[in-house]
C-alpha cells in the first residue's frame, strides 16, 4: 500500500512538472529513460565536469539497457559495492561493502549500516567500531562469513576483470535468490596515494610497463600527495 501511495505521488509529480501523464506504455517508458541518458551529457553539471577533468573531443555518451534482477528478495539476496583493491590506501585487498536483502541504493545511503566484503575488512572494522565478536558475527557477518559461494565467485570475477583491464576496478553486484549477478565495472576512482600504489604494483606484477603507470598518475594528484 505504501509503494502504490508513493507511485501515486511520484505521477503526480511528473504530470505537474511535465504537462502530462506519466506513460503506461513499458517500451514508451524505456525509450525516455534512453533519451534523458543521452540528454544528460549537455547538463551543466556534466559539462563542469568535463572542464574540470580535460575531457575533450567526445561525441556524447552511452545507454546499456539491462534485465533488472532485486537484491531485496529476501534472506538469499544481497547487493553490493566493491573494488578490487582499497581505493584509499591502494592496498591488494579484496575492499566492498555489501547488504542482505537490499537494493544498491540501500548501501550508500546511510539507512541500514553496511557490512564489510570479507571477513579480515569486517574484523578491522569490528574493532574501530567497538563491536564485540559475537554481535559482529550475529548482526554485521562479512559476505565470505554469509554466502562464501558467492563471495568466492564475486572474488573470481574480480580477478578476471582486473587482469581484463590491468587496473583497479570499482563493481556493482546483486545477489538474487542466491545468483550472483554482474551490474556493471569501470576503472575506480582512487586517492593520490592510492594511484602511486596501484601503479607501481601492478609494475611489479607485469601487468603494465612503466610508461603506463606514469601516464595513469595525474600530476595534480602528485601535488596533492606532496
Amino acid at each position: 500500500e505504501d509503494l502504490k501511495q508513493l507511485a501515486t505521488t511520484f505521477k503526480k509529480i511528473y504530470e505537474e512538472r511535465c504537462g502530462a501523464n506519466f506513460p503506461d506504455n513499458a517500451e514508451e517508458q524505456l525509450w525516455g529513460a534512453i533519451t534523458a541518458v543521452f540528454g544528460s551529457w549537455n547538463n551543466p553539471r556534466a559539462i563542469k565536469y568535463r572542464e574540470l577533468n580535460d575531457i575533450k573531443g567526445l561525441m556524447g555518451t552511452a545507454v546499456n539497457v539491462q534485465t533488472m534482477v532485486y537484491g531485496n528478495m529476501g534472506n538469499e539476496s544481497a547487493t553490493g559495492v566493491c573494488f578490487s583493491r582499497n581505493p584509499s590506501t591502494g592496498r591488494n585487498k579484496f575492499y566492498g561493502e555489501w547488504l542482505r536483502n537490499a537494493q544498491g541504493e540501500d548501501v550508500v545511503a546511510g539507512i541500514r549500516t553496511p557490512q564489510q566484503i570479507n571477513k579480515d575488512l569486517s574484523l578491522e572494522w569490528a574493532e574501530a567500531m567497538g563491536i564485540p565478536e559475537d554481535k559482529r558475527l550475529k548482526d554485521f557477518p562479512s559476505l565470505e562469513e554469509a554466502m562464501p559461494e558467492i563471495y568466492k565467485e564475486l572474488e573470481s570475477y574480480k580477478d578476471q576483470l582486473t587482469h581484463h583491464y590491468t587496473d583497479m576496478q570499482d563493481m556493482e553486484f546483486t545477489v538474487e535468490n542466491g545468483k550472483l549477478f554482474m551490474l556493471q565495472t569501470r576503472t575506480g576512482k582512487r586517492t593520490a596515494l592510492a594511484a602511486v600504489k596501484i601503479s607501481v604494483d601492478l609494475v611489479e606484477e607485469k601487468m603494465i610497463d612503466k610508461k603506463t603507470a606514469l601516464g595513469r598518475i595525474n600530476p595534480k594528484q602528485l601535488v596533492q600527495l606532496l
